[in-house]
C-alpha cells in the first residue's frame, strides 16, 4: 500500500506545477524557459513556412485533419518499404497492407494497439521515424486540440488559435525536453538504447537465443509522457529491457499521469483566467481553479475507487488455485511480474487503463473477473483523466449534460461557464456521448455474429466475450491495450480495429471543437440568484452521477455478460 500511496503522492505533487506551465504555453503567457525556446520555435515557423494567422474552429480542424493525413500516408510507406536495409540490421521485411493500414492508424491516434510484435515485426527506422515519431506528433495533436477547445469555453477570444504553433510548442516545450531528460534516466537505471543488431547468444542448455536490443529508452519514455502505449517489444513494460525494476516502474506510471492531470489544471487556470480577486478570496483556486477542482474530484473519485476494486481483487487471490492446494497468500500472480508483485501491477493497470495509455506491465487477459471489469471500464468511461485532453474534453460534455439535466429540473435555460447551452450544443453533446458506446458495441456484435470474427477468438463463454468487447473498447478508446488472446493479425480485426480507432479519435474531436466553437461566439450571461454554480461540491456530485448512470445504461449489459458472470462462475 505504501507504493501506491507514494506514487499518487508524487503525482500530486507535480500534477500543480505542470498544469500552471501547460496554462502558460496554452494562453502564450511569459514562462522561464521561453529565452531558451523562442528562437527554436521561431527557426521552425520559418523553415516550414508557418503563418501565424489565428484560425476559427472549422480553419482549426482542417489544419489539424490534413497534417495528421499527410503524417499517416508517409508512415504507412514507410512500413510498407521497411525491408531496405536502413536502419534494418535484423533483416526485418516489409509489412503487410492490412496490417500497416492497422498500425499507422494506431499510431497517428494515439491508440499504439500492436498486432505485431515489435522486436520482430518492425526495423529500427519504422521504430523511430514512424512509432516514436507519431507518439510526438499524435499526442500533440491530441493536446494541441484540447488547448483550442478550453480556449473556446473560456470564451476569452473569438478565435481557436493557430493548429501549428500549437503543435510545435507543446512538443519544443514539454514531450521533447521532458523526453530527453526521462529517456537518460532510463538508460541510468538500465533500458538499452543502441541502434546495434540482436545479440544471439548461447545459453546454459547449450542452445541459442536472440536478445532483442534497439533504441527502447528514447521510445519508452514518450509512449507513457504521451499517453500512446505500445512496445519496442512484444511484452511491453513486462519486458525487462523496457521496465527493469521498480524505479522505472514508478517513472513510467508518473509519466502516464502528469500531463492527462495537468490538462485539468490548465483548464481550471484558463478558465479562471484574470479573475485575481476570486483567487484571494479562495486560495484553492491558486492551484486548480474552481471549475478544474470540480473536475478533477470527480475523475479522481471515479480513479480510486476502481484502483481500490482492481487491487483488493487481484491480491485475493484465484480461488480455483486456492482449492487446488496452491497458496494464494501473494494473490493472483498470474500474468505478473514478481518484481512487480501485486501493488504496482494493480496500480500500473488501472493507470494505463484510466489515463488512456495501453501500456502494460502484466497480462490483462490473466487478470482475475473484477481486476479485468476495471481495466475494461475505465476505457468505457474514458472520462478518467484520460490521454492528452481526451478525459477532459469528454467530462466536459457530460459536464455540459448535467448543467441541461439540472436546468429541466428547475425549469431554467441551462448555463456552462457563464454562456447558454441551446439545442445545437445538446445534439452536438448526445452525439458525442453516443458515438463512444455505439463504436464498441456496434463492432463488437459483428465480431461475434460472422465467421471471420469468431475464428479469432481462442476463448469461449465469458471470458471470450471479454476479450471481444475489451479490443474494441481499447480501440474507441485510443487506449491500445490488449486483452490479448485474440487471434488478430487477420484481415477482419486488422480492418475493424482500424476503423473504431478513427472514428473514435476523429469524429469525437470534431464534435467537440464544433461545440467550443459554438459556445465562444455566444455573448456571456451575468450571474444571477438562479444561476446553477458548477464549481460546488453539489454540482461534483451531480456529474459523477450522470456519468455513472449513463454508463451503467449503456454498458451494464454487455459487462454482466462478460466479467461479470465471470466472477459470479468463478466464486460460486
Amino acid at each position: 500500500m505504501l507504493q501506491i500511496i507514494l506514487t499518487l503522492a508524487i503525482f500530486i505533487v507535480l500534477v500543480i506545477p505542470m498544469g500552471k506551465y501547460l496554462y502558460h504555453i496554452a494562453a502564450r503567457k511569459h514562462t522561464f524557459l521561453d529565452p531558451v525556446f523562442d528562437p527554436i520555435d521561431g527557426m521552425i515557423y520559418r523553415i516550414c513556412g508557418i503563418d501565424k494567422k489565428e484560425m476559427n474552429w472549422k480553419q482549426y480542424i482542417t489544419a489539424l485533419l490534413v497534417t495528421n493525413a499527410f503524417m499517416v500516408l508517409i508512415g504507412y510507406f514507410i512500413l510498407r518499404l521497411q525491408a531496405l536495409h536502413i536502419f534494418n540490421p535484423n533483416g526485418i521485411s516489409g509489412m503487410e497492407p492490412t496490417l500497416s493500414f492497422n498500425t499507422i492508424i494506431s499510431f497517428m491516434t494515439n491508440t499504439n494497439l500492436q498486432h505485431y510484435s515489435g522486436e520482430s515485426g518492425l526495423s529500427y527506422l519504422s521504430q523511430m521515424m514512424v512509432i516514436t515519431f507519431m507518439m510526438f506528433t499524435s499526442a500533440a495533436t491530441g493536446f494541441s486540440a484540447a488547448m483550442a477547445f478550453i480556449r473556446g469555453l473560456a470564451g476569452k477570444t473569438k478565435t481557436m488559435g493557430n493548429f501549428y504553433m500549437d503543435l510545435i510548442r507543446i512538443i519544443t516545450r514539454v514531450l521533447l525536453p521532458i523526453s530527453i531528460l526521462g529517456g537518460l534516466l532510463l538508460v541510468y537505471l538500465g533500458v538499452p538504447q543502441t541502434l546495434s543488431a540482436n545479440l544471439t547468444v548461447g545459453t546454459i542448455e547449450g542452445k541459442f537465443q536472440d536478445i532483442a536490443m534497439g533504441p527502447i529508452a528514447s521510445l519508452e519514455i514518450i509512449k507513457h509522457l504521451g499517453t500512446n502505449g505500445g512496445g519496442f517489444l512484444g511484452a511491453n513494460s513486462s519486458a525487462p529491457f523496457e521496465n527493469p525494476n521498480i524505479f522505472t516502474n514508478i517513472i513510467e506510471i508518473i509519466s502516464m499521469m502528469i500531463l492527462p492531470g495537468a490538462c485539468v489544471v490548465a483548464f481550471g487556470h484558463m478558465v479562471h483566467d484574470g479573475k485575481k480577486e476570486e483567487e484571494k478570496k479562495n486560495p484553492k483556486r491558486i492551484f486548480f481553479g474552481s471549475e478544474g477542482r470540480t473536475i478533477f474530484i470527480v475523475m479522481s473519485i471515479i480513479f480510486i475507487v476502481g484502483l481500490v476494486i482492481c487491487f483488493m481483487s487481484e491480491n485475493a487471490g484465484n480461488p480455483l488455485l486456492a482449492q487446488a492446494g496452491l497458496s494464494q497468500s501473494m494473490g493472483s500472480m498470474e500474468g505478473k511480474e514478481v518484481r512487480f508483485g501485486i501493488a504496482q501491477s494493480s496500480l500500473f493497470t488501472t493507470v494505463t487503463t484510466a489515463f488512456t495509455t495501453g501500456s502494460v506491465n502484466n497480462m490483462h487477459d490473466t487478470l482475475t473477473p473484477m481486476g479485468g471489469f476495471v481495466a475494461l471500464l475505465f476505457m468505457m468511461l474514458n472520462v478518467v483523466f484520460g490521454g492528452k485532453g481526451v478525459g477532459l474534453m469528454n467530462m466536459i460534455l457530460y459536464a455540459i449534460l448535467a448543467v441541461f439535466i439540472c436546468g429541466l429540473m428547475i425549469g431554467r435555460t441551462p448555463e456552462y461557464l457563464g454562456k447558454k447551452i441551446e439545442g445545437k450544443e445538446m445534439k452536438l453533446t448526445a452525439l458525442g456521448i453516443i458515438i463512444h458506446p455505439l463504436l464498441i458495441l456496434a463492432f463488437t456484435a459483428l465480431a461475434i455474429a460472422v465467421p471471420a470474427g469468431l475464428k479469432g477468438i481462442t476463448n469461449h463463454g465469458f471470458h471470450g466475450l471479454t476479450q471481444v468487447v475489451y479490443e474494441y473498447a481499447s480501440s474507441a478508446a485510443n487506449n491500445g491495450s490488449g486483452f490479448e488472446g485474440l487471434t488478430d493479425n487477420t484481415y477482419f480485426w486488422n480492418i475493424t480495429t482500424g476503423l473504431a480507432m478513427f472514428f473514435g479519435r476523429y469524429l469525437s474531436i470534431i464534435i467537440q471543437i464544433a461545440i467550443a466553437g459554438s459556445l465562444m461566439l455566444k455573448r456571456p450571461v451575468s450571474e444571477s440568484v438562479g444561476t446553477l454554480k458548477t464549481d460546488t461540491r453539489t454540482f461534483a456530485a451531480a456529474l459523477l452521477m450522470v456519468v455513472l448512470i449513463i454508463s451503467a445504461l449503456t454498458f451494464f449489459p454487455v459487462l454482466a455478460l462478460g466479467p461479470i458472470a465471470e466472477r459470479l462462475t468463478l466464486w460460486n
